[in-house]
């Protein structure tokens, strides 16, 4: 368990936070589908490490730990690989979540894939196989990684694919990434209304591509320029015209108080003190993953704030919803509830200090309670759960003069 605090609430350096786990993992993926290419600034997460190693990997049980991503990603690509067997599995929490719909599609396309347990869950048995089908429906409002597998799977069939949405899309910035990112290696997608076609990749020499540096990772540094008194802080290797989503950080940090400046292929992070709202309501459908990082900015602040739009929260590496309300009662707020897909804080008193913060096996609920120890001492089980996506994360608060003491 680490303690970690800060004697001052003011925030000055410079953090090199590397490459978006969600462009390495599709760009790794597609070079798995078409031909090799170089790829730079490459994320250092466990997710990405363990994508790397399965695709490498001759073995034939393949364990991706708590990596969703990597489960999804790969239940298409090893169906498609022709005359390989692999069973695919991964850790307590990953067999608790559902992978169905993915697989039910593939099953449609012809693939080969039995439940080694639980129907509908992992770990699975997938044959691969020749895949003749180019086409394919699903629903879109459970996961949009269900989509991207399936788009980059496109990529490599003859005749290329096309995929029919029966529903609203969940995290339509994630799809749009997918896309974006197969045209930038020389492939063509059209998204059509309800359905998206992926034309059969024909280039011959791909050019090396960059990965942009992790926007949700960048969260948590809007969140303690938020919550600090003074903050210039840069934030290094970031677009205006990224790929990801979580872009939207910006709009959503400007409501308090948070200043961001672009300058060549850096961010800087100013603090204007100007009044903060009473509540806000927030719909994060398209932006799920920095749902805790704003509420635990809103706790911080004492500001009442509803987010919905947060039904996919629930099949993360906890169901986050439950683990956030159960969390934040530890402050003993005024009100937090939850609903399938919303959560609503209410909290106008001071922070309790010294609480201790269960992490369920999410690096995401290790970082975003992390910026409160601008205010409080806060003590973070499970700390190490961090590396999943951001390797370096504990260091580069050091590198801040944040104390971080084992206990």
């Amino acid at each position: 368990m680490y303690q970690i605090s800060k004697e001052f609430r003011d925030i000055e350096g410079s953090i090199c936070i590397s490459g978006s786990k969600s462009e390495s993992n599709r760009l790794l993926l597609l070079r798995a589908y078409t031909s090799y290419f170089k790829i730079l600034n490459l994320s250092d997460s466990d997710d990405t490490k363990l994508m790397i190693s399965a695709i490498e990997s001759n073995k034939k049980d393949i364990n991706v730990g708590h990596a969703g991503t990597a489960m999804r990603f790969l239940t298409a690509y090893f169906s498609s690989i022709a005359k390989k067997s692999k069973v695919l599995t991964g850790s307590d929490r990953m067999r608790q979540r559902p992978i169905s719909i993915l697989v039910d599609a593939l099953k449609d396309m012809g693939c080969d894939i039995e439940y080694m347990e639980k129907k509908g869950f992992p770990p699975l048995k997938i044959n691969g196989k020749n895949i003749q089908s180019n086409s394919v429906s699903l629903p879109a409002d459970v996961s949009s990684q269900y989509i991207s597998s399936l788009m980059m799977l496109g990529v490599s069939l003859k005749n290329g694919l096309e995929i029919i949405l029966s529903s609203k899309i969940t995290s339509l910035p994630y799809i749009l990434m997918t896309k974006k990112i197969i045209e930038r290696i020389g492939g063509v997608v059209k998204i059509q209304d309800s359905k998206i076609f992926i034309e059969q990749f024909k280039e011959k020499v791909i050019p090396e591509q960059f990965v942009e540096s992790d926007w949700s990772s960048a969260s948590y540094f809007f969140s303690i320029a938020a919550l600090s008194e003074s903050v210039k802080l840069t934030l290094s290797k970031f677009s205006k015209d990224s790929l990801q989503g979580d872009l939207k950080l910006i709009d959503i940090y400007k409501k308090f108080g948070v200043v961001t400046i672009f300058e060549d292929e850096n961010i800087i992070l100013k603090k204007n003190n100007k009044s903060l709202p009473k509540n806000i309501h927030l719909n994060l459908i398209d932006n799920p993953d920095i749902a805790q990082t704003i509420l635990i900015t809103c706790l911080g602040l004492g500001i009442d704030c509803t987010l919905i739009g947060l039904h996919t929260l629930k099949i993360k590496e906890t169901d986050r919803l439950v683990a956030l309300k159960n969390e934040i009662e530890k402050f003993e707020v005024d009100k937090i509830e939850i609903t399938g897909d919303s959560i609503t804080l209410e909290n106008n008193s001071d922070l309790k200090h010294d609480v201790t913060i269960d992490t369920y096996n999410d690096h995401r609920m290790a970082m975003s309670f992390a910026p409160l120890s601008l205010l409080v001492p806060i003590n973070i089980k499970n700390p190490e759960v961090v590396t999943k996506s951001y390797f370096n994360f504990w260091n580069d608060l050091e590198s801040l003069g944040f104390n971080i003491l084992k206990k």
